[in-house]
């Protein structure tokens, strides 16, 4: 049976389960669509993976469809996904790397940009390569043009990390002890290189690694950060080896998350704001007027505060990284984040990359002499909720509950994504987002007590959920 590429390809990327919804055949078809619908015959395509078991064949296969459609790929190898941005942004070139980024081993996908590391979505070419591909696999072959492509290979990881260590030094810092979990993805590659001694000079960072060797079948645990069970082992890493911070990266290590000295998660809010001070400050020197900040809509009321008291400007966007990515380009802001832990930098292409975010951290900590916890609390005021999902089958039936029940009280409402419902006095705020994919309603909210915050979310809950 032909592949249906409609259960891979997502708005933003292409993920699916190895050998049933994504196979070596749909990703070959995939590989020549890339090369036709964007133009690329007898021009550079970069191709490279990361440490899942089936990446390597699924780069072959891209591989051999681009090549047959012209193309001249550059095998790049073992990758991050923001080893790729690195190398799209610097040669100008576009590209693919094969990952699930969180997801478990019996998954793998494609994430992949245009030249300058520009996204691709679904409403900026991935759709037409999506039915160009079907064309293939539905025909049963991919005719070869007139002139092939050829291939060649290149080795990223010194370059990248020299990059990194040239955006922010860490040379100076006072000595730490950095435990870091990869969670048997990417970072245990990319870790060493550029924190560590393996490419370049050593820093003054006491690395204590976990879980490094790269294993695509994560035997550990899930290289999801986002889920509070997998941080656990580096929590406990961090109190019993006395380190000043820790750092736990996905898969495919485009996302860090972040845990203070006392083994305690610090926010990715507070990190958006601590890396957009940095940020800010570093763009007047270099003498912009006003730098902007780029954050979602469900990032801490603390971001854009901090952002228009260090004379910036705050500018807020839907969830998702192409929307992010978009506004970027348009505003030419500085920095970007999400409450994800998607960190996006101009001097990144404006990609996201979670090592440039943890550098900005450990510059931060290791400036001054206070420890992680103290510093972070600076900028996380507010009591959150975090993101809380509810099963509904009528969406919108749950959404109007909820707005009839606040339609009296003296509040605004925003629909930019979803609803946001925010109190005239600024004290609390909340938002309900449905999935795409899923019968879910997300609830975000915040207020500046944990009773409030409390209340408000159990009520909106409450109503959510009766039906």
């Amino acid at each position: 049976m032909t592949t249906d590429l409609s259960a891979s390809f997502k708005a933003y990327d292409v993920r699916g389960l190895v050998g049933e919804t994504i196979t070596a055949e749909s990703v070959r078809a995939v590989g020549a669509a890339f090369v036709d619908v964007l133009g690329l015959a007898g021009k550079r395509v970069l191709v490279g993976g990361d440490m899942r078991p089936s990446s390597p064949e699924f780069a072959a296969a891209f591989t051999e469809g681009a090549v047959a459609r012209g193309a001249q790929v550059t095998q790049l190898g073992l990758i991050s996904t923001d080893m790729l941005y690195f190398a799209s942004g610097q040669l100008q070139a576009p590209g693919v790397v094969f990952t699930a980024s969180h997801n478990p081993a019996e998954y793998n996908g494609m994430k992949m940009a245009k030249a300058g590391a520009v996204p691709l979505s679904a409403d900026t070419g991935l759709e037409d390569i999506r039915d160009a591909a079907q064309a293939y696999l539905e025909a049963g072959h991919i005719p070869a043009v007139e002139t092939t492509g050829s291939t060649d290979t290149s080795e990223l990881l010194a370059d990248y990390s020299e990059y990194l260590r040239s955006l922010v030094d860490l040379s100076g810092i006072r000595p730490l002890k950095v435990a870091v979990d990869a969670a048997n993805g990417m970072a245990g590659m990319t870790t060493p290189a550029v924190l560590g001694d393996a490419v370049l000079q050593a820093l003054p960072l006491e690395i204590i690694p976990l879980y490094f060797e790269l294993d695509g079948t994560f035997p550990n645990h899930p290289a999801n950060p986002l889920e509070s069970e997998n941080l656990r082992d580096l929590q406990k890493a961090v109190v019993e080896h006395g380190a000043d911070i820790g750092l736990a990266f996905d898969g495919d290590a485009d996302r860090c998350f972040v845990i203070d000295e006392r083994g305690e998660p610090v926010s990715p809010s507070a990190v958006t704001a601590l890396v957009a001070r940095r940020e800010i400050a570093r763009a007047k020197a270099a003498g912009e007027d006003t730098p902007v900040i780029i954050h979602n809509l469900i990032t801490s009321r603390a971001v854009p505060e901090l952002v228009e008291r260090e004379g910036g400007r705050a500018v807020e966007t839907r969830v998702g990284h192409s929307f992010i990515k978009a506004v970027m380009a348009q505003e030419q802001a500085v920095f970007g984040g999400e409450h994800s832990a998607h960190y996006y930098f101009r001097d990144f292409f404006n990609a996201d990359t979670g090592m440039l975010a943890a550098m900005h951290v450990l510059a931060a900590l290791g400036e001054q002499q206070l420890g992680l916890h103290e510093l972070a609390a600076e900028y996380n005021p507010y009591f959150a909720s975090g993101e809380i999902n509810s099963k509904v089958e009528d969406k919108d039936a749950a959404v109007a509950r909820v707005l009839e029940a606040f339609a009296d009280r003296d509040v605004t409402i925003g629909r930019m994504d979803g609803v946001t419902v925010s109190a005239a006095d600024g004290s609390w705020w909340f938002n309900l987002r449905p999935s795409n994919t899923e019968p879910f309603l997300r609830f975000n909210g915040e207020a500046h007590t944990q009773e409030q915050m409390a209340a408000m979310r159990d009520e909106v809950l409450t109503l959510v959920r009766q039906g």
